[in-house]
């Protein structure tokens, strides 16, 4: 169970240090580069990608005793999968993109 929370923390941050990457975004607002995230259809939705940020960060600074909230924490991340998961593909496409219009 650590290890799958461990690794939800990774894939979303990971994907959040990415996007930037290959869009070239130097933008010092979150809230404009989650604006052109969005907007390249990279993510769906910025509220979405700041729940699963703020499920992240709880995640990365909780120890939890109580088995209940840890299990309704591993839910959510499971639950959360296929969000990551396009994301990471829209990630990808949006790359290929650039890396055809270099090549052009």
């Amino acid at each position: 169970m650590d290890a799958y929370l461990k690794r939800f923390s990774s894939v979303q941050d990971f994907l959040g240090a990415k996007m930037l990457d290959i869009a070239g975004i130097n933008s010092g607002k979150m809230s404009e580069v989650l604006y052109l995230v969005e907007k390249e259809t990279i993510i769906d939705s910025r509220d979405r990608w700041i729940g699963l940020r703020e499920v992240r960060n709880e995640l990365e600074h909780d120890y939890p005793d109580n088995l209940e909230a840890a299990l309704q924490d591993l839910k959510f991340c499971i639950n959360s999968f296929a969000s990551l998961e396009s994301y990471y593909v829209n990630s990808l496409n949006f790359a290929q993109k650039y890396i055809h219009a270099l090549r052009k």
